[in-house]
C-alpha cells in the first residue's frame, strides 16, 4: 500500500480561544441584564472544555452543569433541549443514563460553515433563561442557533 500518512488523517475544525472567551463574556453580560448569576462554558469540536467563568453568586453545580450541557450540545450538535424529546423515545431512553448528557436547555452547539465547532452551555438560571442568554451571546458573535434554523 502507498497510501501517504495524510491519506489516513481528518481534518476538523474548532472554535478559537479569542471566539471562546468572547462568547463566554458575551453569556456574562447577558445574564447579567437577566439579572440572574450563571456559569458559562464552551468547549471545543472534541467536547473539551476551551474557556470558563462564574459570575459571583452562582450556585456551585451549576458550575458542572454549564460545562456538561456545552459538552451535550456538542456531542451531536443538537441543543441540550432536544434531549428531553429524544430521551423520551424507547429507542434512545437509556442515553439518560450517560453521565453527562444533560437534556435541559441551555446548551447550544457552536456551528460555523455547518459544522459543529464547539458548545456553549450555561446554568443558574431556569432552563429558558439559561437558553435565552446562550442565544444572545451565540447572535452576538454572528452564529446561528438551531432555533433559528428552524423557524426559516
Amino acid at each position: 500500500m502507498n497510501a501517504t500518512p495524510d491519506a489516513h488523517v481528518v481534518t476538523s475544525r474548532s472554535i478559537s480561544q479569542e471566539a471562546a472567551v468572547a462568547l463566554v463574556e458575551a453569556a456574562i453580560a447577558a445574564s447579567a441584564a437577566e439579572g440572574i448569576a450563571m456559569a458559562v462554558a464552551v468547549t471545543d469540536s472534541g467536547g473539551h472544555l476551551k474557556a470558563f467563568a462564574s459570575m459571583d453568586g452562582t450556585p456551585f453545580l451549576a458550575t458542572d452543569v454549564a460545562v456538561d450541557k456545552a459538552w451535550t450540545a456538542t456531542s451531536f450538535g443538537v441543543p441540550t433541549h432536544t434531549w428531553t424529546e429524544i430521551v423520551a423515545q424507547p429507542a434512545s431512553a437509556q442515553l439518560a443514563h450517560r453521565p453527562r448528557l444533560v437534556a435541559v436547555g441551555g446548551g447550544f452547539p457552536i456551528v460555523a460553515d455547518g459544522a459543529v465547532v464547539g458548545g456553549l452551555g450555561l446554568s443558574g438560571g431556569s432552563a429558558e433563561q439559561d437558553a435565552r442568554a446562550a442565544v444572545v451571546a451565540l447572535e452576538a458573535l454572528g452564529f446561528t442557533t438551531e432555533d433559528e434554523k428552524e423557524s426559516r
